[in-house]
Parts: C-alpha cells; sequence; structure tokens
C-alpha cells in the first residue's frame, strides 16, 4: 500500500512498499512518486522489451509488464528521452515488477522526461528478416527497429515517398505500411493501422524469445539465431 501525499511540485509521492500483498517490512526510504504513465523499454543481451514505468524514486522503479522477463541477465531500463539506467531486479510478480538503481538518479530529470530530442514512439531494435510485397514486386528486408505507429527496415528495393507496401515477417500479422522517408537504401515506414502497445510488447516477446512462468527459463526465439 501506499500512504499518499501531495509534493510540492504536484507529483504524488509516498513510501511504497514492494510487490503488492508483502507484508510491508521493507518500505524504501527514498520518496517515491507515481508517475503519468510513462513507456520504456528493458534492454538486455537477449534482447529489448517493452514495459510501463508506474512509480519511481532516486533509488528505483517499479514496472507493469507484458510477460515474464529473461532471467539471469543483466537489465537496463531505458527511458523515452534515451536516458539509461542498469537496474537490480528486487521482485516479480505476473504483470509486474520491481527494480533499485545501483547509484542514485536524478529524479527531477526522470520525472520530467528531460531530452534535448523530439518527442518520439519507444522503438525497439531488432534484426529481423521480413518480406515487403509492392507493384507486384516482392524483396527480402531487415526490420532494423520497429514502434507502435511504423518501423526502419533496409531494403535492395527502391521505393518512393509516400509508396504503399504489404510488410510480413513470421510472428508479427501483415503491415500495410506507406514510405514516409528514405535514406540509402535504409527506408522509414509508418504503419496504416497503429499496434497497442500491450500487443507490441507481446509481439517483441515471441520475436527475441520466450519465457516459461513457472520455471522463469529463457526459451530461445527466432531472434536468438539471427543475433548469433
Amino acid at each position: 500500500m501506499t500512504e499518499v501525499v501531495q509534493s510540492p511540485g504536484g507529483h504524488v509521492q509516498g513510501q511504497v512498499a514492494g510487490p503488492p500483498g508483502d507484508d510491508g517490512e521493507e518500505q524504501r526510504i527514498a520518496p517515491r512518486f507515481t508517475l503519468l504513465i510513462r513507456t520504456a523499454k528493458l534492454i538486455c543481451s537477449l534482447g529489448e522489451y517493452l514495459c510501463i514505468v508506474r512509480d519511481a524514486s532516486s533509488t528505483g522503479v517499479s514496472i507493469r509488464t507484458f510477460h515474464p522477463l529473461p532471467q539471469g541477465v543483466q537489465l537496463t531500463l531505458e527511458l523515452p528521452n534515451g536516458d539509461r539506467h542498469p537496474v537490480e531486479r528486487v521482485w516479480e510478480k505476473e504483470g509486474a515488477a520491481g527494480f533499485r538503481f545501483p547509484v542514485e538518479v536524478d529524479i527531477d530529470r526522470l520525472l520530467n522526461n528531460k531530452s534535448r530530442f523530439p518527442k518520439r514512439a519507444v522503438r525497439l531494435k531488432l534484426q529481423l528478416p521480413a518480406l515487403i510485397s509492392c507493384h507486384g514486386r516482392t524483396a527480402g528486408v531487415v526490420i532494423h527497429n520497429i514502434s507502435q505507429q511504423g518501423a526502419q527496415i533496409e531494403s535492395p528495393l527502391y521505393m518512393a515517398i509516400d509508396q504503399k507496401l504489404r510488410l510480413e515477417a513470421d510472428n508479427l500479422p501483415v503491415i500495410q505500411a506507406r514510405v514516409r522517408w528514405r535514406k540509402d537504401s535504409n527506408y522509414g515506414l509508418v504503419f496504416d493501422d497503429t499496434f497497442q502497445f500491450a500487443e507490441l510488447a507481446r509481439l517483441a516477446a515471441q520475436l527475441q524469445g520466450s519465457c516459461n512462468i513457472e520455471s522463469g527459463t529463457w526459451i530461445p526465439g527466432p531472434m536468438d539465431s539471427v543475433r548469433r
């Protein structure tokens, strides 16, 4: 449970215990702030996984998850502004996890999401083989990153700006998209239909591996052979 008080800056703060249902013996010392829902991703040697930061302090965060997280690997939390923070897992249950920062972070920067870059959706970096089809032509491409709204691909097929195409890959639904930009053989695509955040999070887990919920063991997925 959280004892809520209003901070001068308008954030909701309080001492937050561990995972829901614990006995409350390990109350955190640092003030913890309930955030507006903030998308983020966890990065490790096995891939990148979407999550939502639910609350944070200078010493740790709790997040919403959409699948079990890989075990036995070092995780790094990347925020939308590009800031990265190594994290140590404290607890995990279905749909949630708690982490501590080995070194205290600037909580004001974390809360305000300060960045010199334009705001954009969280992107997952991949190296995923795929096919594109347009005007009766088909070509093999590589998806380098994907977000809720679009993707970056590398293609040997020349395409014009605003050209419509179909994108297909294992473990992804067939995607209708248009070319937004191009640079050499790299193309930025915008999807006709966007993904829900939770949907993309689960798809990312399928693309990069799967986890046995009961044992917590990580089972290699199609991306692991590409990565090696």
